[in-house]
Order: C-alpha cells, then structure tokens, then sequence
C-alpha cells in the first residue's frame, strides 16, 4: 500500500470512530448498529434479564430500544421489534416523570415506601399513559400511594392496557438499566433489584405486556432471585458477550459506515479483499455474512490496515489477533469500548509517528493504542467503583505477577483499618467484610485481577498499563 493511501486510510479510521467510548444514553448512529449472535436473545421481548460488563453494550441497547427508527432496523434481526412500543422505566438519562431519580427513590424508601410499590408504581403511570387514563402523579409519593392503595383498579389497567396491544396485534415493552444509581448501599440495592424482578414476574402474566432488566454482573451475582417463581427469570437471562469475530466485524461496520469520502475509501478497500461491496439498507451499508465470522476474509481484512506481524516478523504476534488479547480483561474478555478506542487511537499514532508506513496501523502504535484504551478503562471503573481507583493506587510501580503477600502488605500500609478505608461514597467492594482476601476476590470477578497456577496475583495489560503496574516485556505502563 502506497503511503498516501495508507495516510489516507488512517484519517478515516479516525473519522469513523468515535472519540467517545460511551453514549451516555444517547440515540446511537442507525449506521452503527451492530448485532452480534450472542445478543439476539438479549433483544427479544420474551427475553426478562440481561447481565454484562462495563461497555458491552447495556445502556447502548437500552438506547436502542428506545428509539422506533432503531427498534425499525433491529427488526431485521428480531422482527416482534418492529411492533413494539417501548418505555424507559429506568436509566442513564433523567425522566422524573417516568420514574423517580436516586433522590427520590430514597426519599419514598425512608418515609416508609417498599421498592416493590416504587417500581409498580412506575409500571402503572406507564399503563395509563397507554391507554389513556389518569392517575395520581403531581409526586411520586401520589403514584405510589394509588397503587398500595388500589391493587383492583392496578390489576384492570394491568388488563385494559395488555388488551390495547393485543388489539393493535402490537407489544408494550418497560427497559431498566442503571439501577446502581438508585442506591449506594448494597443491602438496599439487593432489595431495590429484588422487589424490581418481584415486578417483572408480576408483568409476565399479560402476554403483550413485556420488561427487560440489564445488570451489571456484581448486582447479577448477589442475593436478588430468592422470591417464588424467580426461575422463571432466570430461565430468560441473556449475558451480553463479545467474541473477537464480532469486535472485528462490529469495526468494519463502522468504517464501511464512515462519513463522506472516508467511507467511500473504506468500502473500497473491503471491496478489493472481500471481493464484493458491502449491501445498502435502509441508509446504512452492511457487511458479508462471512465478514460478520472468524474468517480468511476477516483477517485480511485487518491485515490490510495492520499488517501481519506485531513487529518485523511472527515472533511478536500477529495484530489481528494481538489487537484483542491485549485489551482482555482477567476473565478473558473484550469489550467493543476498548476495542474502537485502541484503533483509533493508534490511527491518530501512526498518522503522527510512522506517516511513511506502509499500512495504516503501525504495530508500535497499536501498543499505545491499548495503553489508551487501558487508561480510559481505568477512568471508566473510577465512575462505576471509586473503591478500586483507591485500592490500586498503592500498587502503581509494583511488577506482575507478585505474591499476594506483597499487594496485601501495600493494602495494609495505605489502608491501617481495613478495606472500609478505601470505600468511597459510591457502592464499597461486596466483600469488604472478608478482609483483603475478599477484595481479591472482587477485584478478579470484575476482571481487575487473575490468579496464575502457582497462586501470584497478575493483571491484564487492559488494567496494569493504566493503573500503572508493570511486567517484564510487557506494554509500558502509563505515567499518570
């Protein structure tokens, strides 16, 4: 490849990618929708729960769902979507008049009102905004009381409402994400979730009324389905995953999907190697279905922006490959965040430090690509658990894999009283009570950690480099 058109390549890399890695709850770019196989389950309405990591994809669907010219095009891949009204009973952006914000939701608990009555009273101005009806809602506290206070009125709107989609041949679907933002007590959250499952189970009994719960995997894992019938729930669980295949292909579409010229250029270099263009829907391109899998076609794909090696020959790797396990977590996983983060990344690298080279993406610069993505990650995890921010920063300097011994000593020196020290305002380590032994173990089921077979603690490049850990011939840690 002439350097020009690889300069030319890098710049629209960086055109297609976003310099975001979270939507925050907005409308995602029709032409960057994306399913990969292991989320149609996920998307369909029979489908009550969905767990994943941090960037996976909750809050993205979440916004998705929400959108009918979205849920117009997921319909070529879950069809009941198309007719589907959908309602936010929770999430990342404010409704206060669809339901109440971590303010409010406690405000109701402490004057005596139970999450169960709270979360139906959501579902019931949901209700009778479907059909039309009115009920008390000048203050949350007014709904909720109607509802404790009503359950035969509730149960005929229940009705009326699941009898105004069945005689549209339509579906009603109730979405809840973010539920970490209703409480920073873990005792309080179990129940919040808990009384929320109670209410989706309640739904189940209408066939053309639908919910979705996404959770995280801490708030999956704890104690939230010990209520009658809550197999039935659980039966429906959908875990958002992301194999490599599927971040290679959820790339293409975006650069196949670049803006003006740049997207131009890209389809024609998918053309080249895959032999044909990319087929145009509802104006957005989609890819081959064999460009979608592990294939010869994928890899060449990468191969024509990366080259084949990590470095002059096989020794250090081959990018389309190293370009994924690098960004894995302590579990084995990659998320598209830090996947599209990496790429750019090392687009604008290359487009500043190798503009000469022969392939857009210059190896060296796909390492600074995962140190990036390695510190937005650790930026990322300072939001959702400010307690691991705090219980690395005293492991900055240290080298993997050491014995646990030594990470403890440096806990124990930092943190005198104990894992309550190093909690913030935020929800504290589940396992806080167990001592550092149990903030181990969170740490390695949030993927922060791994334990290798002979027992030392070790670190995935995705959270040593930005945390500032290091390893013998590994990608250089960040100076933060």
């Amino acid at each position: 490849m002439a350097s020009a058109d690889a300069q030319a390549i890098r710049q629209a890399i960086v055109e297609a990618l976003p310099l975001a890695t979270s939507n925050h709850g907005e409308e995602p770019d029709r032409r960057n929708l994306y399913v990969p196989p292991a989320h149609i389950k996920a998307l369909r309405l029979e489908c009550n729960l969905v767990v994943g990591a941090r960037g996976v994809g909750k809050s993205f669907w979440t916004a998705a769902l929400g959108s009918q010219p979205l849920r117009a095009s997921l319909g070529q891949a879950v069809s009941e979507l198309e007719r589907t009204d959908v309602r936010i009973g929770f999430g990342v952006n404010p409704d206060i008049d669809a339901f109440p914000d971590g303010d409010v939701f406690s405000q109701l608990m402490a004057n005596g009102c139970t999450p169960y009555d709270v979360w139906r009273g959501v579902v019931a101005r949901w209700l009778a905004d479907i059909v039309g009806e009115s009920l008390p809602r000048d203050a949350w506290s007014d709904t909720v009381a109607w509802v404790k206070a009503n359950p035969e009125p509730l149960a005929r709107l229940l009705q009326r409402a699941d009898g105004t989609f069945r005689s549209g041949q339509r579906f009603g679907l109730i979405v809840f994400d973010a539920l970490d933002r209703t409480s920073s007590d873990w005792a309080r959250m179990d129940g919040i979730v808990r009384d929320l499952l109670r209410v989706v189970l309640w739904l189940r009994s209408c066939p053309n009324l639908h919910a979705k719960v996404f959770l995280r995997e801490d708030q999956s894992d704890r104690t939230i389905t010990d209520f009658a019938d809550a197999s039935k729930l659980l039966s429906t669980k959908a875990e958002l995953t992301w194999a490599p295949h599927d971040l290679h292909g959820l790339l293409w579409q975006m650069l196949c999907n670049a803006p003006g010229v740049h997207g131009e250029r890209m389809r024609g270099l998918y053309a080249t190697i895959v032999g044909s263009a990319p087929r145009q829907h509802l104006g957005s391109w989609h890819l081959a279905e064999e460009v979608k899998r592990e294939s010869a076609k994928q890899r060449d794909l990468f191969e024509a922006l990366a080259g084949r090696w990590m470095g002059r020959d096989r020794r250090r790797g081959v990018p389309y490959v190293w370009s994924v396990s690098h960004l894995a977590d302590g579990r084995g996983r990659t998320s598209p965040r830090s996947f599209l983060a990496a790429i750019r990344q090392a687009a604008e690298d290359s487009v500043e430090k190798y503009p000469e080279h022969a392939h857009a993406l210059h190896y060296e610069s796909i390492k600074r690509g995962v140190q990036k993505a390695s510190e937005i990650r650790v930026d990322e995890m300072a939001e959702d658990y400010p307690w691991v921010t705090r219980v690395m920063g005293p492991l900055r300097g240290l080298t993997v894999p050491c014995e646990f011994e030594t990470v403890e000593g440096r806990w124990s020196a930092e943190f005198p009283d104990g894992p309550a020290a190093a909690s913030g305002a935020r929800l504290p380590p589940q396992h806080g009570e167990r001592g550092w032994f149990g903030v181990r173990g969170d740490l390695e089921r949030l993927g922060v950690f791994e334990t290798m077979k002979d027992g030392r603690v070790n670190l995935p490049d995705l959270y040593r480099v930005g945390f500032g850990l290091g390893r013998r011939g590994g990608v250089k840690p960040l100076d933060r």
